[in-house]
């Protein structure tokens, strides 16, 4: 039998048996849907609440601290030290002061983070609003909001606000080191300008991220932490083991990031489970269907086989119906489980939106996986009518003759 033969014959069951083809193709696409939906729920959900906490350059970063009992401590030598390390991009230091700011008749106790630009950048800092610190306005400042609840205001009415601040800066010893001593004495400066606030990000810690540049004159030469930015992948294990043997305490967002995943990855199984089982039952639907389209052609198959027909033409024809009817299925599916996604959000973010939230895409579907998933309902198809066609294909020709 010629190829196009056969591909006719599979086709005609559109033809012959409309409703009922239908129906399976139908059953199969719930079930694909099923699973698109439920899986790009948990990619969606990975996506969004990584791109909440972390960045591309976040990934590259090392966090590096102190020793409670350090005998090496971040100073500019160290830092020097860091920054010439194999496999090291970029050393962003930080230190503390207490401070005391002043908005309007307004006055507050806060933790001012004392840092380079790129120190926010390095920690995937995102604002909700205004913009982060940069080198061209050293007397702008980063808030949290809980800075801005303090003087009373929302995020958005605090942007452009001018702070004054006193901070009290500890007393160096005459090595120009900070002493490390719980008793360290410190002096009140007073700014000689005031600070305007860029950009405000969510927090619940009063803190209030000043850069560097504008407070050079206090010459501190010990740091709270220092974020190392590798250049690749590779350096970041490299370079975490040479500061971990020099005695740093050292961690990295990527770490948590990747626990994050393994838990996601746990997450979108459970819930292929769920639609796997939904396939399970359409894929019985469809092995029904072909039993009964052995049954009604049995006679047919009867005729083909008597005028030359063979037993591996035969049996083609039925995998051949079967996987169009799942790979159709297969597309079907994508198409509801997209829709599905598509309509969901847009409730999820209809009543976010109501309450005051803010809008966020709940779903992602990779392309790879609607490739595969549509690959793998044309073999549940094809598996489903393996065994009919094996049947088919061993009928006797007079047996099929006499079948009524």
């Amino acid at each position: 039998m010629k190829f196009s033969d056969i591909f006719k014959l599979s086709t005609r069951m559109f033809k012959a048996r409309t409703s009922r083809t239908l129906l399976t193709i139908l059953g199969m696409s719930i079930g694909i849907g099923a699973i698109l939906f439920l899986v790009s729920l948990g990619y969606g959900l990975q996506k969004t609440l990584l791109n909440k906490i972390t960045t591309s350059d976040a990934l590259l970063t090392l966090d590096v601290t102190e020793a409670k009992s350090a005998t090496v401590f971040l100073n500019r030598e160290t830092l020097k030290v860091m920054a010439e390390m194999e496999g090291v991009g970029e050393v962003s230091p930080a230190y503390q002061l207490n401070a005391q700011g002043r908005l309007g008749d307004l006055s507050a106790d806060f933790s001012a983070v004392v840092v380079k630009p790129s120190f926010l950048k390095l920690g995937g800092y995102r604002v909700s609003q205004g913009r982060l610190l940069n080198d061209e306005s050293p007397q702008e400042i980063v808030v949290t909001s809980t800075v801005s609840r303090v003087f009373g205001k929302n995020a958005d009415e605090i942007i452009g606000k001018e702070i004054k601040f006193s901070f009290l800066v500890p007393e160096q010893d005459k090595t120009g080191e900070v002493s490390k001593n719980s008793q360290v004495k410190t002096k009140r400066v007073e700014s000689d300008k005031a600070y305007v606030v860029a950009g405000v990000i969510e927090g619940e810690d009063s803190i209030i991220y000043i850069n560097s540049k504008s407070l050079d004159n206090f010459s501190i030469d010990h740091f709270s932490q220092v974020k190392v930015k590798c250049r690749t992948n590779q350096a970041l294990g490299l370079v975490r083991d040479q500061l971990i043997s020099q005695g740093f305490l050292v961690s990295a967002l990527s770490d948590t990031v990747e626990e994050a995943n393994k838990v996601f990855r746990a997450i979108q199984i459970v819930l292929m489970l769920f639609g796997v089982v939904a396939l399970v039952v359409s894929a019985i639907g469809m092995f029904n269907t072909m039993t009964i389209a052995l049954l009604e052609r049995t006679e047919e198959i009867g005729i083909m086989k008597s005028i030359g027909a063979s037993n591996a033409g035969i049996s083609l024809i039925f995998v051949m119906e079967s996987a169009i009817m799942g790979f159709l299925g297969g597309v079907c599916g994508v198409f509801i489980g997209f829709v599905s996604g598509e309509v969901f959000n847009g409730l999820i973010n209809f009543i976010a939106r109501r309450f005051g939230g803010e809008s966020v895409d709940l779903f992602y579907i990779p392309l790879w996986f609607v490739l595969l998933i549509i690959l793998f309902a044309g073999f549940v198809g094809f598996s489903t009518g393996f065994i009919p066609a094996r049947r088919a294909s061993h009928i006797d020709p007079l047996e099929a003759l006499r079948y009524k």
